[in-house]
């Protein structure tokens, strides 16, 4: 559905794909519907973000959305419509959610790649948490972040019980997730929960800042530093030491490793490879 062609986008139905110079862009593409995905969106994502965990060429994966709003998250519609008419079977949701909404959080996770999101507008249910699952934010003024399961008479779902109790606390979270109330974007960058808040007309620059400088970084480094801090609020102290130390013999055979030691050594920038 995607083929790679450096430089160029290729369009689905509702995604969008561009790689260029490192730079792997993921935008999302239901602008009159809010971005809202649907099982053939989130699908579509999965995938992408597990091919770009394994292809040399992204050193950097960036989530965005085209139109007013990031995400509203699910396709309430299309929810609503299998509730009237499915008859449920034990099991059969819980093994939906667990390969659908959750497996796509998971896949922002495990990418071993920066995952950078641009959020303008509306994030949302899964939308809000595949922001709270990327590892660098940038907001526009008028984002806002919502639970909005409760609302709707639904539990938390796709990752939230996991994701916000670990970004802003247990209490912080189950008044977001309880009320359901917007959180501004300004209120997100106080949380914790996104890394810079900028005017509208500044996304771009402010997005290109973060994501040029990942695209020439030390690659493999930073996929073994976002392993060891995704894990560290799950492990003890010996467990988190070993893997850091792990980590660190492994990155030691790498060209980068090589290279970033030299370029110290002779007083110049470094040159990385990714590997």
């Amino acid at each position: 559905m995607t083929d790679v062609i450096d430089g160029q986008t290729q369009r689905t139905e509702s995604v969008l794909r561009q790689l260029e110079g490192g730079i792997l862009t993921i935008s999302l593409n239901r602008p009159d519907a809010a971005n809202a995905l649907r099982p053939d969106d989130r699908n579509e994502l999965i995938r992408l973000f597990e091919e770009a965990g394994g292809d040399p060429d992204v050193r950097v994966v960036v989530l965005r959305a085209n139109g007013r709003h990031f995400c509203a998250g699910a396709d309430v519609v299309r929810l609503s419509g299998d509730r009237a008419t499915k008859v449920k079977k034990v099991t059969g949701a819980m093994h939906t959610i667990m390969t659908g909404a959750q497996r796509l959080i998971a896949s922002v996770l495990d990418c071993p790649k920066p995952v950078v999101a641009v959020v303008q507008g509306a994030a949302a249910g899964i939308g809000a948490h595949l922001a709270y699952a990327s590892d660098l934010v940038v907001a526009s003024e008028g984002a806002y972040f919502a639970e909005s399961f409760v609302k709707r008479g639904l539990v938390v779902d796709g990752g939230g019980a996991y994701l916000l109790p670990r970004r802003i606390g247990v209490q912080r979270a189950k008044e977001m997730v309880f009320f359901g109330d917007k959180l501004s974007a300004r209120d997100a960058l106080e949380l914790g929960l996104v890394n810079r808040v900028v005017p509208a007309e500044e996304l771009d620059s402010t997005t290109n800042e973060f994501t040029f400088r990942l695209a020439v970084a030390p690659t493999s480094a930073i996929a073994l530093t976002k392993r060891l801090f995704n894990d560290s609020p799950d492990v003890d102290r010996t467990q988190s030491f070993v893997a850091e130390a792990m980590a660190q013999e492994i990155q030691g055979y790498s060209q980068d490793s090589k290279e970033g030691v030299q370029a110290f050594v002779e007083k110049r920038d470094a040159d990385y490879v990714g590997w």
